[in-house]
């Protein structure tokens, strides 16, 4: 007696493989925060982990008139240097709201220390009182990962103001995991030959056996 892999099956779990599925945005507001704490892996849990980044919460150290928090009391600021986000897994898109006093520059690498691209700020600065034209305080700044750009995803963001910090807030920051690896091109190739073998093997074995 032969065991038979059902096609659909094999179609069903070579398409999944195919995918560049992503898992749910996860969404963090930074209200679980202190003052004055410096963040580093709170948020381990959720697949992140920060570095050179403090919590300010309004009415004791973040100046809530100028710095506004987009949501909530407590916000988060680079602290002696720019700021770094490591993601647990590789992430397709990450995003967040920013108030600041120099013009920021948002880079993003994978996991092999591989530039993926950056994104700058509309502004010099945005916060309440800059004087910037067109300027106000929470600009929402987004990077994804371009189509073909790279197959695994960011796994590390840098938020750069000023180099020696305290130059800008963040708040409401918002990232998309990748569900499963995104496959090489030549990948794609073999699971559809794969599969190609499967039909004719079926076919082959429903005529020939009973």
């Amino acid at each position: 007696m032969k065991t038979r892999i059902s096609l659909d099956a094999a179609v069903f779990l070579c398409a999944a493989a195919l995918a560049s599925a992503n898992a749910s945005a996860v969404s963090i507001d930074f209200e679980t925060l202190a003052d004055g704490v410096a963040v580093t892996n709170q948020f381990a849990g959720a697949g992140l982990t920060f570095s050179n980044a403090i919590s300010l919460k309004a009415g004791i150290s973040l100046n809530e008139l100028e710095f506004p928090p987009h949501s909530g009391s407590v916000v988060v600021s680079d602290d002696g240097g720019p700021m770094t986000l490591l993601f647990a897994s590789p992430v397709t898109k990450v995003s967040a709201f920013f108030t600041y006093a120099k013009p920021l520059t948002l880079t993003a690498w994978d996991a092999f220390g591989a530039f993926l691209g950056s994104t700058p700020s509309a502004f010099s600065a945005n916060f309440t009182s800059s004087g910037v034209s067109g300027s106000a305080p929470n600009e929402f700044l987004e990077l994804v990962l371009a189509s073909g750009i790279s197959t695994s995803g960011i796994s590390k963001l840098t938020v750069t103001g000023d180099a020696g910090g305290g130059s800008f807030v963040l708040d409401d920051l918002v990232f998309t995991p990748t569900a499963v690896p995104i496959p090489e091109p030549g990948t794609a190739a073999l699971m559809a030959i794969a599969v190609a073998g499967l039909l004719a093997r079926r076919r082959f074995a429903g005529s020939t056996v009973a």
